[in-house]
C-alpha cells in the first residue's frame, strides 16, 4: 500500500529548496523595486521621457520598423520581435526620471539585438513553446509516474521536462546582461545622460538583472529538488 508514504516526499527537507528559491526570488523582486523606485525620484536633466529616450535610441541604431507604446502596469516594460514592438508601463513612458530612461533604454537594447540578429535573443525564443509545454507537462508525468507505481520512464521524461524551464532562463542570463550593456553604451554614446545619471542607470539595470539570476537559481533548486525526490526511481511499498 501506498498510502502515506506515497506522499511523504512532499513534505520532506528538501522542500526547504523550494522556500530558499522563494525567498531568493522576493528579495531579488523587492531589491529590485526598491532600487526602481529610489532612482524614480532623480530626475534626468534633460528632461526627456521614457518614450523620448526610446524613439531617439531607434533612430540613432537605424531602427525604423519598430513602434513604442504605453501599456498598463508597473515596470511590465517589454520588447515583441514577433510584432516589432516595444512597450513601456506607466511608470516609464512619460516618467523622466533616470530609472525610467534606463529601464526604456534596456528594451531598447533587445530591439537593437533582434536588428543584428542576436544568436541568445534567437535561442530563448526558439526555446519559449518547448519550455512552456516542460513546464505544463512536468509535475503530471512525475505524479503520474508516482501513482504508476514509480514507472521511471514517466517519472525521468517529467525531470527532463521541467529541466527545460532551467534551460530557458539560462538562455535568458546572456540576452538581458547583453540588452543592458547595449543599453548603457548607447546612452553614453548619445548623451542623454550624464556620468553620474549612468551610474544611476546602471544601478537600476544591475538590480533588474538580479532577477532573471534569482529565478534561474531558484528554478536550478526546484530541478535538483525533483532529482532527490524521484530520481532514483525509488519503489514504495
Amino acid at each position: 500500500m501506498y498510502g502515506n508514504g506515497m506522499f511523504y516526499n512532499f513534505f520532506d527537507p528538501t522542500f526547504l529548496l523550494v522556500i530558499a528559491g522563494l525567498v531568493i526570488s522576493g528579495l531579488a523582486s523587492a531589491y529590485v523595486n526598491s532600487t526602481f523606485r529610489k532612482y524614480d525620484d532623480f530626475r534626468s536633466r534633460k528632461g526627456v521621457t521614457g518614450t523620448a529616450a526610446a524613439e531617439y535610441i531607434l533612430h540613432s541604431q537605424g531602427i525604423n520598423d519598430v513602434g513604442v507604446q504605453q501599456i498598463a502596469g508597473d515596470l511590465t516594460d517589454n520588447y515583441n520581435s514577433g510584432n516589432k514592438m516595444l512597450s513601456l508601463s506607466e511608470a516609464t513612458a512619460q516618467s523622466t526620471s533616470v530609472a525610467a530612461i534606463g529601464v526604456a533604454a534596456h528594451e531598447c537594447g533587445h530591439a537593437v539585438q533582434d536588428a543584428k540578429n542576436y544568436f541568445p535573443l534567437r535561442l530563448r525564443a526558439a526555446i519559449v513553446p518547448i519550455a512552456n509545454i516542460g513546464s505544463t507537462i512536468s509535475f503530471p508525468l512525475i505524479i503520474l509516474g508516482v501513482i504508476m507505481s514509480w514507472n521511471a520512464t514517466l517519472i525521468n521524461i517529467g525531470i527532463l521536462a521541467f529541466s527545460l524551464a532551467l534551460v530557458f532562463q539560462l538562455v535568458t542570463l546572456p540576452v538581458e546582461f547583453d540588452a543592458s550593456r547595449r543599453a548603457l553604451g548607447i546612452l553614453r554614446e548619445g548623451a542623454l545622460l550624464d556620468e553620474e545619471e549612468l551610474e544611476a542607470a546602471r544601478k537600476v539595470l544591475v538590480a533588474a538583472a538580479l532577477t532573471y539570476v534569482a529565478a534561474a537559481l531558484a528554478t536550478f533548486l526546484q530541478l535538483l529538488r525533483l532529482i532527490l525526490l524521484f530520481g532514483g526511481n525509488r519503489s514504495r511499498d
